[in-house]
């Protein structure tokens, strides 16, 4: 029985829904390696949300192929995001030297490329590689789910293992340079970037600051500790042969076996909690900034007008009263009946209600007594005879 659930199950759907939430509006930017860090990190937390599902309570080998897709995913994640903080960072360098203005079209799909190769390529070729040390197809672990498992042998550490550390390192001198150099021009950068000079806006040039750094500050500490914690139990590499002797071999460990071992629980633990983290850090800067929220009142209101025609648009009813407002004067209003009939007291106003723009009220019909023997039309036109005269045939008629 996994104590955690459905608390894990809930925090990766709803990290897998908030983090994939603003990638439209990045996507205009072309920042690729923010995209990318959306991608991978909201890819990952929903297949570790499907594997809460479906191995709670049991470790039954129910999808073959889909454990060897998402398990070669997740190990691709674990090089991509690192890649992704270090294509942000450097995006970052080259707006605080300002090295955007002076670069040309081809300067600028050069720029693209190097990141689609670190935040994509890379970690796809890292994902084959760890085909080398992989000692068996892949393990189920009750409540958590499938995952590839690497041996612990030398070449693990240059194939997969120390890659992530790398990166970080490589952000934390970007990051130190940036910082240098924003120090020392500061006013020349925010005027650069409050022209629009970097495509972005100086708000979001902070959040990517503090995500960068958030993510070296994480990912360097635990990957020193998985190095060191490795490096002093290193297995000998003997063979491929005797590497892969039993690599179709699917092992499977009941929750009262992995939770037994503290270290082993530990290290399943942070396999699938260590993503979580990463996108809990992208929330707090971006899903729920000033500019995310402007974005989604925005297509709020389109959806609105798309499925609810009263929230953009008039209804049908409304136009049709607006029209009938606004029609020629032929029609009498209220006003031109009492204007021409002032000195008729029997005026019947049930019969002009069937008059448009007349009497559409109860306020209008209560006005004045009711006459069922006098009828009206609009085409009717009055004789020119005194006020007497007109209330005398009145009279008469009644």
């Amino acid at each position: 029985m996994d104590p955690l659930y459905p608390l894990y199950s809930i925090f990766s759907f709803v990290c897998f829904i908030l983090v994939l939430s603003p990638l439209p509006w990045h996507l205009q930017t072309w920042n690729i390696g923010t995209c990318m860090y959306m991608v991978w990190t909201g890819t990952t937390c929903l297949i570790w949300f499907i594997n809460s599902m479906v191995w709670r309570n049991n470790a039954i080998d129910w999808a073959p192929v889909y454990c060897d897709i998402t398990g070669r995913i997740v190990l691709g994640a674990g090089i991509a995001i690192p890649a992704c903080s270090l294509c942000i960072q450097r995006r970052l360098y080259f707006i605080t030297t300002m090295r955007v203005t002076s670069s040309s079209e081809k300067d600028k799909f050069r720029m693209v490329a190097t990141d689609i190769c670190l935040c994509v390529v890379f970690p796809m070729i890292s994902m084959a590689l760890t085909y080398v040390p992989q000692g068996n197809r892949y393990d189920i672990f009750e409540d958590v789910g499938c995952s590839v498992g690497i041996l612990n042998v030398w070449p693990a550490y240059p194939l997969y293992t120390v890659w992530p550390l790398v990166m970080a390192l490589i952000s934390s001198v970007y990051g130190i340079f940036t910082l240098r150099s924003f120090f020392a021009r500061r006013a020349q950068v925010n005027q650069f970037i409050n022209t629009g000079g970097g495509s972005i806006s100086s708000q979001r040039y902070y959040r990517l600051m503090m995500l960068s750094c958030v993510d070296i500050v994480f990912t360097i500490p635990f990957s020193v500790w998985v190095l060191c914690e490795g490096i002093g139990d290193i297995q000998p590499f003997v063979s491929w042969e005797y590497t892969h002797a039993d690599f179709s071999v699917i092992r499977t460990y009941p929750s009262i076996i992995w939770r037994s071992d503290k270290n082993f629980r530990q290290g399943v633990e942070w396999n699938r909690w260590n993503i979580i983290v990463c996108a809990i850090v992208f929330i707090a800067f971006f899903t729920f900034a000033e500019e995310s929220r402007r974005k989604y009142r925005e297509m709020f209101h389109s959806l609105c007008k798309r499925f609810c025609w009263s929230c953009g648009k008039p209804s049908k009813s409304v136009e049709s009263k607006r029209r009938l407002s606004t029609l020629p004067s032929m029609f009498p209003s209220r006003k031109s009946c009492d204007l021409a009939f002032s000195a008729h007291p029997y005026c019947d106003r049930i019969e002009l209600s069937k008059i448009p723009g007349v009497a559409e009220s109860e306020e209008d019909l209560r006005a004045v007594p009711r006459n069922t023997n006098y009828t009206f039309t609009p085409q009717q036109q009055l004789p020119n005879k005194s006020s007497q005269q007109r209330y005398i045939e009145t009279t008469e008629m009644v």
